[in-house]
């Protein structure tokens, strides 16, 4: 597996940022700070990292529009297209479950608390 050539792909598709920049560009493009603002709580160096990173991967494009004042939007590649419908089912997952996953969280962040008369049960 440690020379798997998907490897790489894998690691990129994993990665929170990208996930929701995909998504974010699967309406149509956008420019930076649109992107910035509709994925809440990135940095910009991480925005423009993971922008330089889609692009370098084929999946975003980037337009240049010399204009006054200049303007740059990002939009999905036809490769990055392919990574939307996956993505967004991920996100819907999300979504769906987010209630049920806090849930689990909280009951299995009980069962660490230590209490009068309760040994902690091994996990």
């Amino acid at each position: 597996m440690a020379k798997c050539p998907s490897r790489t792909s894998l690691a990129r598709i994993a990665n929170k940022w990208t996930a929701m920049i995909v998504i974010a560009l699967s309406d149509g493009p956008l420019r930076f700070k649109e992107i910035k603002a509709t994925v809440e709580g990135i940095s910009g160096k991480v925005l423009t990292d993971t922008l330089r990173a889609l692009e370098r991967d084929g999946a975003v494009s980037r337009t240049f529009y010399p204009e006054m004042p200049p303007r740059v939007e990002y939009h999905l590649t036809e490769l990055g297209q392919t990574l939307s419908e996956p993505l967004n089912a991920l996100r819907v997952w999300s979504e769906t479950y987010f209630d049920a996953v806090q849930d689990a969280r909280d009951a299995y962040d009980r069962a660490l608390e230590p209490s009068e008369g309760r040994l902690l049960t091994s996990i």
